[in-house]
C-alpha cells in the first residue's frame, strides 16, 4: 500500500474539497433522531461504539417516555435499560444517562449547557459528544472527530494527525469559515458512505482528484466488490414445478 502524499492541502484546494462535498449533500445534518437538545445529548451518548441506525431503532420509544432530564430520572435505570437493551454497553450507558440527567437538574436547571467544559463534565460525555451537541443543538462551528472523520482526515490528507485531537486541530485550521458549520456532517457522511474503511469507493468520490490517498480503489475492483456484496444479500427466486396444461401427463 502506498502512503499518501506529504504535500499539504492549500486553502484553495480545501475550499474546493468542501464545495464539492456540500454540492453532493446540500443539507448537512446528523442521522441521529432527536426532539430537543436533551434527547440529542442522550442519543449521542448512546451512539458511542454503536451505529446511528441501531440507536434510532431504540430511541423513539425511550424519548416518547422521557424527553427531559426529570422524566428520564423518574424513569430510572432499569426501565431505561429495557428501552436500550439492543445497544452495545447498554448498562453503562443507562447509568450515565441517569447521572447526567441528575447533574443537569442540580447544576443546570434541567437545561443542556451551551459550554464545552460543562458538557464534558457530564457522565459519558467526551470532547466528541460535546462537539456534536454544540454543533447540532446550538449551531456552533465545531468538528467532532469520530472514526470516520479521523479516517477521512488522514486518508485524503486534508488534516492528517495521529490523534483525534490533532485531526480536529488540523480541520479547524484548514476548513474555510463558510463551511465550518456543516464540515462535521459532510466529513462523517463522506466517511460513512464513500471513503469507507475496508474499501473506499474512489471511482464515485467527488474529491478523488484532490485526495492524497495513494492506494485508490480501481473502478473494476470496486465493481466486483459491489457485485459480490449484492450477491450475498440477494435472495434467489425459489424453484417451482412448472404448471402443466390441462390434460398434459407428468412425463411429457
Amino acid at each position: 500500500m502506498r502512503t499518501p502524499s506529504k504535500r499539504p492541502f492549500s486553502k484553495r484546494e480545501a475550499t474546493e474539497f468542501y464545495r464539492r462535498l456540500s454540492d453532493s449533500r446540500p443539507i448537512p445534518r446528523t442521522e441521529l433522531e432527536f426532539i430537543n437538545p436533551f434527547t440529542l445529548l442522550v442519543a449521542v451518548v448512546l451512539s458511542a461504539q454503536a451505529t446511528d441506525v441501531g440507536v434510532n431503532k431504540a430511541t423513539p420509544a425511550l424519548f416518547a417516555a422521557a424527553d427531559t432530564p426529570d422524566k428520564m430520572l423518574a424513569l430510572g435505570e432499569e426501565r431505561i435499560i429495557d428501552y436500550i437493551r439492543t445497544i452495545g454497553l447498554f448498562r453503562t450507558k443507562a447509568k450515565n444517562i441517569v447521572k447526567l440527567s441528575q447533574l443537569l437538574l442540580t447544576e443546570h436547571a434541567g437545561i443542556v449547557p451551551r459550554d464545552r467544559d460543562a458538557l464534558e463534565k457530564l457522565p459519558g460525555v467526551g470532547r466528541k459528544t460535546a462537539n456534536v451537541v454544540l454543533n447540532v443543538a446550538f449551531g456552533e462551528p465545531t468538528i467532532a472527530v469520530d472514526t470516520h472523520i479521523f479516517r477521512v482526515g488522514n486518508r485524503t490528507g486534508i488534516a492528517p494527525g495521529k490523534t483525534p485531537l490533532a485531526v480536529e486541530a488540523g480541520l479547524e485550521k484548514i476548513t474555510p469559515k463558510e463551511y465550518k458549520l456543516g464540515a462535521h456532517h459532510w466529513l462523517i457522511l463522506h466517511g460513512r458512505y464513500v471513503c469507507k474503511a475496508r474499501k473506499p469507493e474512489c471511482p464515485v468520490c467527488v474529491v478523488v482528484d484532490l485526495c492524497r490517498y495513494g492506494d485508490k480503489t480501481p473502478p473494476v475492483e470496486l465493481t466486483a466488490e459491489l457485485a459480490a456484496e449484492r450477491a450475498q444479500t440477494a435472495t434467489a427466486e425459489p424453484l417451482r414445478e412448472p404448471k402443466r396444461r390441462r390434460g398434459q401427463r407428468a412425463e411429457e
